[in-house]
Formats: structure tokens, C-alpha cells, sequence
């Protein structure tokens, strides 16, 4: 059964798929319904994190002595993705205690280095895909009056030879995919239908009479924005990995100024220059980061460390522990600003906020305490009161 959701992109109709994440809290859901309630299933209903409700069909489902398995097959719609059309399985059986246990099995990664989002040892199942799986399971045992606990043991058989496929083996997960999602739902992608994504919102904030604007790649940001800054979302354009392009257009929409949030994973890139900070246009992350902490006084062996690091807040705390951290994030938001200004027109004010979700902000570039002051007086000045 195809999601009958759809959006359009560059002139075309294309249809909307479901993530990993769904297709295993769907078949936990199941799994953990047929086991409880000794029930037969063909289809199981599961309400994604954006609100879209999916109804999918169990491709396999299969009973043992003490367990009940059951598969749900991804569907990524009109998206080219590797794991489209896999099957994702999941393992319910009744354990002693109480809750939901939630582990891998045959062909989910295994995190092998810190940094990533799971610790290492453990299967590659990300936050909000094990949140979906446990409140799944847990409306079954609410409805069924069960007491016990249940394990919930997520699968994909083809999922080693898939890995290759992806960055899975050069972020450090060995022995198949992750499961990935953070709104249950895949959306089709093409470069200029996110430009122009970004052009529309740019062009409603023109229209509401705002000249200053903040800028973000993503969710992480968003949250940033919102929790920590204490900003308002409706001011912000999510620009996705399309910085310098952001930067380009903002002219044409009469912006005198804008403030770029990020996590500092993609925002290192920036002091290189590269304002596409898309993976596969370039990742000097580490380049970039022992660069300005050799400038900072870092030694060789802690160099060394850094290069092999698999994420930017795994370095960030090699450079806290050896005590130059601030110096040298103020030495690569200097070169961060350096290359915002020169990609900037004559006129525009830039700024940017680099945080890190483990260790919250590292830093803000010279200006960008005087853009946060001019995007508050523009919306108080609007009528909206959100500090």
C-alpha cells in the first residue's frame, strides 16, 4: 500500500515515502499486537511524528514457540535512497520486568567509535526511531492489560550489503544500516527544488517587511534557535546544506542582514571556505578544526587524536580536555566570518552562532550579538513578543 502524500518540485507531482524508523516502529507495533493478543494482523497503523497517520501492509509475519516476527517493507516514494524496498523485521517476545527493550539484530550497525548519536557497543537506532518503536509497544501492553515486559528486536536482512553503500562504515557503524528518522515521513529532494524552497520563504519575509532574517541547516538548529537563543522559528529560513546560496539571494529580497545558526559538524566547513556543506561537495571537518587548534598552541599528539575523530564533538571535547577549546573556536569563527563577508554583498550584514549538541554554544562571530539585537527590535517592532 503506496502513502498517497505528495508534494511538488520543480513542476512535478512526487510522491512521499516512509522512513526506516517507521518501518520499524510499524512492525514492532505489530509484532508486539500479535504476540499479546494472539491476534492475526495483515496491516498495522502507526501515526508518524509530522502527524501523518501510515496504514502499511505486513510483508512477512511469522510465529515461534516463545516470539512473534513480523516485516514491514520501506517505501521512500519518488526519493532515490539505497534502502528503498528493503524489508525492515522486528522480533517481539515476553521478558521478565517491566517496559520495552529495544535492541538490533542481522543487519542494523553497531556503533564503534564515540561521537555518534548512540554510544559506541550500541545498534545503530537512532533517538526518535527508538522513541516511535516504545510508544508503539507501549499502546499495545496499555490496551492488552499485559503487566510483563517485552523485548523488541529490529532486523534487515539485506542490510550488511546495503551499508556499503552508504557513510555508515567511514562514521564508524560496522555490520549493516542504521535506522534513521526524525518525522517518520521521506520526502523527495532535488537541489534546485530546495533552492527554491529557500527563495519562497526568503521572498515571505520580504513581504512581511522584514529585512533582517536568521538562516539554519536544519532541526538541530531549529531547536538551538528556539531553546536556546529564545528566538522565534517563523523568522528563520531553514537553508539546508545551500549556505552560500542563502547568502546570494538575500539581496534580491532586500535583507540587510542575516544571522547563520549552526551545529558546528557543518558549519567547520565554512572556515574553508566551502559554502555547500553537503558531504559529498567536501569534509575537511578535522582539516579545518586541527588547523585553527594548532594555531591555538595544540601539541602533536593531540593532533593526531583530533584527525581521527569521527565527529566534531568528539574533537570539541579533546580540545576542552586539553584546555584550548576557546581559543581555538575563536580562531575558526574568525575565518567563519572572514568568508560569510566575502561571499556577502556590500551592505549585508552577516553573523553566525556555532553550537554543538553535547557541549551547547562554542562561540558567535563579532557581529552577530548586534544581528540578534536587530532581529528582536524588528519583531518587537512588528508586534510580536517572544523573549
Amino acid at each position: 500500500m503506496k502513502l498517497e502524500s505528495y508534494i511538488y518540485k520543480d513542476k512535478k507531482k512526487l510522491r512521499c515515502g516512509y522512513t526506516t524508523g517507521s518501518c520499524a516502529a510499524a512492525a514492532a507495533k505489530a509484532a508486539a499486537e500479535m504476540l499479546l493478543s494472539q491476534c492475526e494482523l495483515t496491516e498495522v497503523t502507526l501515526r508518524t511524528p509530522k502527524g501523518i497517520t501510515l496504514t502499511l501492509p505486513l510483508t512477512q509475519r511469522r510465529r515461534t514457540e516463545k516470539a512473534v516476527i513480523c516485516g514491514v517493507r520501506k517505501d521512500s516514494g519518488d526519493d532515490a535512497d539505497v534502502t528503498n524496498g528493503i524489508v525492515i523485521f522486528a522480533q517481539a517476545e515476553k521478558i521478565s520486568g517491566a517496559g520495552v527493550l529495544i535492541t538490533g539484530g542481522r543487519g542494523i550497525g553497531k556503533v564503534t567509535k564515540k561521537g555518534l548519536e548512540q554510544e559506541p557497543g550500541s545498534y545503530a537506532i537512532n533517538r526518535v526511531p527508538r522513541r516511535m518503536i516504545r510508544e508503539a509497544v507501549e499502546t499495545v501492553i496499555e490496551h492488552t492489560g499485559y503487566e510483563g515486559g517485552v523485548l523488541i528486536t529490529i532486523s534487515a536482512p539485506e542490510g550488511e550489503a546495503l551499508a556499503a553503500k552508504t557513510f555508515n562504515p567511514s562514521l564508524g557503524i560496522e555490520g549493516g544500516i542504521s535506522i534513521l528518522g526524525t518525522s517518520g515521513i521521506v520526502e523527495p529532494m532535488s537541489e534546485k527544488a530546495l533552492i527554491d524552497t529557500i527563495a519562497l520563504e526568503m521572498r515571505m519575509h520580504e513581504a512581511r517587511g522584514e529585512r533582517f532574517c536568521i538562516i539554519t541547516p536544519g532541526n538541530y538548529g531549529m531547536h538551538f534557535i528556539s531553546e536556546t537563543l529564545s528566538m522565534d522559528l517563523s523568522r528563520t529560513v531553514k537553508c539546508s546544506n545551500f549556505i552560500g546560496e542563502t547568502i546570494d539571494m538575500a539581496p534580491a529580497y532586500h535583507m540587510k542582514g542575516i544571522l547563520l545558526v549552526g551545529h558546528l559538524g557543518k558549519l567547520v566547513k565554512l572556515g574553508a571556505g566551502i559554502m555547500n556543506t553537503h558531504s559529498r561537495e567536501g569534509d575537511c571537518r578535522m582539516e579545518v578544526l586541527c588547523a585553527c587548534a594548532l594555531r591555538a598552541g595544540a601539541g602533536l599528539s593531540l593532533l593526531r587524536e583530533m584527525i581521527d575523530c569521527v565527529t566534531t564533538d568528539e574533537a570539541v571535547t579533546l580540545l576542552k580536555q586539553a584546555g584550548i577549546l576557546g581559543q581555538t573556536m575563536e580562531i575558526l569563527l574568525q575565518k567563519i566570518e572572514y568568508y560569510l563577508k566575502k561571499r556577502a554583498f556590500d551592505g549585508i550584514m552577516t553573523g553566525a552562532v556555532v553550537f554543538s549538541n553535547m557541549h551547547g554554544l562554542l562561540g558567535m562571530t563579532k557581529d552577530a550579538d548586534a544581528l540578534i539585537a536587530q532581529i528582536k527590535k524588528e519583531a518587537l517592532k512588528a508586534g510580536n513578543t517572544w523573549e
